[in-house]
């Protein structure tokens, strides 16, 4: 058995490629779009596992009708992903506008939520000393 990916449901699709592209660094592997199922997939990786994808799936509008309510997305868990410095990668996720939910007072974990309330657990490659404003700051909403 081999993993291929985890599908996300966004609302919007741009929105979306900033938070995981330039907030996260993934890239986007491919892309397709289905005229007759009115949708469009983007396949994101990191470059470290270019086979284990995300899939982001956007349903286009349709006629008129609201956009479908994906709710809170906490029925999900969580994706996680390794990264090389967990005060860099939040300070610029922080820069973009995005919460960190969980600031990564001990060096080694933070949360943060893509703009579709996906909650997404950013590991230390191996850990880095507690270092302020991460150490004090307090949690952030839900994760």
């Amino acid at each position: 058995m081999k993993y291929l990916h985890t599908m996300v449901r966004v609302r919007d699709i741009d929105a979306s490629l900033r938070f995981y592209c330039e907030g996260l660094g993934l890239k986007e592997m491919r892309r397709m779009e289905n005229a007759a199922g009115k949708f469009t997939l983007v396949f994101l990786a990191a470059d470290e596992t270019p086979g284990a994808e995300i899939e982001l799936t956007y349903n286009w509008p349709q006629d008129g009708s609201p956009q479908e309510d994906y709710g809170t997305a906490r029925n999900f868990g969580h994706l996680a992903f390794r990264v090389e410095n967990i005060y860099e990668t939040c300070a610029r996720l922080q820069a973009m506008g995005y919460t960190i939910n969980r600031p990564p007072r001990d060096g080694h974990m933070a949360f943060v939520r893509s703009p579709d309330l996906v909650s997404v657990e950013l590991l230390q490659d191996g850990h880095l000393p507690p270092q302020e404003p991460w150490a004090s700051m307090a949690n952030t909403g839900v994760w």
